[in-house]
């Protein structure tokens, strides 16, 4: 609910509340963002400035308790007195004043084109003005998030030099430590925490896209903030261009965070009557660490910003060719692939590049989406026919945004590549067509709805392989451009699952989960790796909108060699699929990938939509009834302790079945040691033990234990690991990289 009483606005759900009110000046000031209270409680949270000294200047002359630099504020202009970093820059002073407020059912609907959330919210108008300009604040309440934006009007007889204006900006008194996650193409997530203090922090994209060098999303905690305990807020951005985020402390231990649109290259001119609209911005707070804040932000993800048609639908265990295949197929080929992903239990066969013009290599025919008939001499539509009658969805990939060079739409239309005066820049051997143009955007449509209208394509990979350094100041225009493309070919067709990728997490952002339910991580299928990229990307986003597959070791990426186990292990906790060439599985390996396909779609929904936990080990997801775990090693060490895995959310009365997931070990991974259990001589690597490991398995150490759910909380002791002392049952038989995935039941 939203109140407001005498200049006091509180914005209150079950998770949170929201307080400020409107200054003796008409400036706004923050009061409390945190733990739910009352609009009484605003006296407990005022700040009552100290007088103004030195060079600072005061608001009034008379009062010299109304210096702006020392107040924490919902929105600040700039050149009149606060010297913090301002969300508005126009290339003159602004000084802002609050006028009047309106209390909305729903959301305002925004005119410029950009994505919102969607579903029951209540919605907080505040206009304030100056002379020639007005800004009006959106604080739209959910269930377990605010969502804020901000729109600035010309309302004078000039143009307006717009250079800046940022979704929202705050003060928070306290000290914090801000995380953000940095990378880049197949490393991308990586955590780095930094200390809020004098120096201001950034988190910003310059590519064109939210990027895979900084994602978006990040979060403030307070010192001591563990995964399950202490204060957090988190933030993002409906938004999948460049983006800017800055937190800094000032001298009164206020610490000022914004985001938005980077400012970098950034101008948009108003003409009088005009008005500019930014993304939404997306804020989450809890008291119960860092799990209890990326509940609150899955919950949001999955219920507001998803296209409504899949909010909470299964998504479907995938075969890709890319890995398996990259450019060398035909119809047979594919074909043969799909009887056995078919075979395996996969319900979606997925075409990845090389099915149109003269595609054989990533040099060309990019823009010319007519089918390659030598390879698919049935066409689009017999193949997927073919396909769809084997029992399987059929899938496609795209990648409507760029042009090759070389081919037949670049030579007809050069000037639909997005350039510049210098000569172009080729990334990936290709240019980015300039979705500014209506005609452009119009030939990317018909081009891929003539596709998808003609073939049974229930799924389509959206790619995106290079940026641009020609955007400048197109760059926000582009973004606008995209999105009215995937609005005019997934809006009449939302049975469609779109799935985003851009170079692996170049665009792992809310703005594309509007559209797409689901993003591509990685190109980094290594799951040692994707612990990481996956781990990282739970803080902010469910994993429901993870694609996550099993593909061949060693890894293309890193050359790692991994057990087929963990491959799947890792890829539960996601939207699992494969992408390998099937036709090299050994017997046990198929057998072992129709066991992990069967016991993943028996949890699918728990491991799609259930709450997910970060704990010491590893990953758990749970509902209110059940619970499945994993835990995860990379290197292991000699003599390795015990390992207690505690198990949350259950009734702690209620008696549960604990057991893990069956999996097995090959014999060849004892190598040499295997000469002091049989009683001849063995080559570790000759022909007996290669053709043992290509039908045979041992058994791992299994678990099989009951207890009530107050014990699991305190820690199950599981199996020890190997400890140099021979094969046995009683213990996990794993050297580096092994995992287990541990069910955790009712008893009925």
């Amino acid at each position: 609910m939203i109140l407001h009483d005498n200049g006091l606005f509180l914005l209150k759900n079950d998770s949170f509340s929201y307080l400020f009110k409107v200054g003796k000046y008409g400036e706004l000031q923050h009061l409390h963002f945190g733990a739910p209270v009352e609009i009484t409680d605003a006296d407990c949270f005022a700040c009552i400035p100290g007088p103004g000294w030195g060079s600072n200047l005061v608001m009034d002359d008379a009062d010299p308790h109304s210096c702006p630099d020392f107040i924490p504020l919902e929105w600040s202009g700039s050149g009149r007195g606060d010297y913090r970093e301002s969300p508005l820059e126009i290339g003159r002073a602004t000084d802002l004043r609050y006028v009047n407020h309106r209390i909305l059912e729903g959301s305002q609907p925004m005119v410029c084109g950009l994505p919102q959330a969607h579903g029951d919210c209540e919605t907080l108008e505040i206009t304030l003005e100056q002379p020639g300009l007005r800004l009006k604040l959106y604080y739209s309440l959910f269930d377990t998030a605010l969502v804020r934006r901000t729109v600035v009007e010309n309302t004078g007889d000039g143009e307006i030099s717009l250079h800046k204006c940022m979704s929202f900006s705050m003060d928070l008194p306290g000290n914090y430590i801000m995380t953000t996650f940095h990378g880049g193409w197949s490393a991308e997530m990586r955590r780095m925490d930094n200390r809020v203090g004098g120096a201001k922090i950034t988190n910003e994209s310059r590519t064109g896209a939210s990027s895979n060098q900084h994602n978006p999303g990040f979060f403030l905690r307070e010192a001591g903030t563990t995964e399950n305990d202490g204060v957090a807020y988190g933030f993002n951005l409906v938004y999948s261009g460049n983006h800017y985020a800055a937190a800094q402390q000032s001298q009164t231990g206020l610490t000022r965070v914004m985001q938005g649109i980077n400012p970098a290259n950034f101008c948009k001119v108003l003409a009088p009557g005009e008005v500019f609209e930014t993304p939404e911005a997306v804020l989450c707070w809890s008291d119960a660490g860092l799990n209890g804040l990326s509940r609150a932000m899955h919950k949001f993800v999955n219920d507001h910003i998803v296209p409504e048609y899949w909010a909470g639908r299964p998504r479907p265990v995938l075969y890709n060719s890319w890995e398996g295949c990259v450019f060398d197929f035909n119809q047979h080929r594919l074909l043969n692939l799909a009887d056995r992903a078919k075979d395996l239990g996969c319900e979606l066969f997925v075409l990845d590049d090389g099915w149109f013009g003269v595609r054989n290599n990533d040099h060309c025919s990019l823009g010319d989406y007519n089918v390659n008939l030598k390879k698919l001499p049935d066409g689009m539509d017999g193949l997927a026919k073919r396909i769809t009658a084997k029992g399987m969805q059929f899938g496609l990939w795209f990648e409507p945004e760029s042009v090759s060079p070389d081919s037949d739409l670049y030579r007809a239309h050069p000037d639909w590549a997005l350039t510049d005066e210098f000569t172009p820049i080729l990334g990936r051997h290709q240019l980015l067509l300039d979705l500014t143009k209506p005609e452009v955007r119009d030939y990317i449509v018909s081009s891929v709805t003539g596709i998808l209208d003609t073939a049974a394509i229930s799924y389509v990979k959206w790619d995106m392989n290079r940026h641009s350094v020609a955007l400048g100041a197109k760059a926000h225009d582009y973004i606008l451009g995209l999105y009215d493309i995937l609005r005019r070919i997934f809006g009449p067709r939302p049975e469609i699952l779109l799935e985003s990728c851009s170079s692996g997490g170049n665009r792992f952002d809310l703005g594309m989960l509007c559209f797409s339910p689901q993003v591509w991580c990685s190109d980094d299928t290594d799951p040692i790796e994707r612990l990481t990229i996956q781990g990282n990307l739970s803080y902010l986003y469910p994993q429901s909108t993870f694609g996550a597959h099993v593909s061949a070791a060693p890894h293309a990426q890193t050359l790692r060699a991994t057990p087929l186990s963990t491959r799947g292990n890792v890829s539960f906790f996601g939207c699992l699929g494969y992408e390998l060439d099937l036709k090299h599985l050994f017997p046990v390996e198929i057998t072992e990938i129709k066991n992990q396909i069967a016991f993943y779609k028996q949890y699918r929904a728990l491991f799609q939509y259930g709450r997910f936990t970060r704990h010491a080990l590893g990953w758990q997801v749970s509902d209110s009834n059940m619970a499945i775990s994993g835990v995860f090693h990379q290197q292991v060490s000699a003599a390795p302790p015990y390992e207690r895995l505690r198990i949350t959310g259950l009734e702690k009365e209620k008696t549960y079945r604990f057991r893990s997931l069956e999996q097995k070990i090959r014999v060849g991974q004892f190598g040499n040691l295997l000469k002091h259990v049989v009683p001849f001589s063995v080559s570790p690597s000759g022909l007996l033990v290669r053709t043992a490991d290509a039908h045979y398995a041992m058994p791992d150490g299994g678990e099989d234990r009951t207890a009530t759910g107050a014990a699991l909380a305190s820690g199950v002791m599981l199996k020890p690991l190997f400890r140099g002392t021979g094969y046995t049952t009683d213990q996990r038989n794993q050297g580096d990289y092994g995992s287990n995935v541990y069910i955790i039941e009712p008893v009925e």
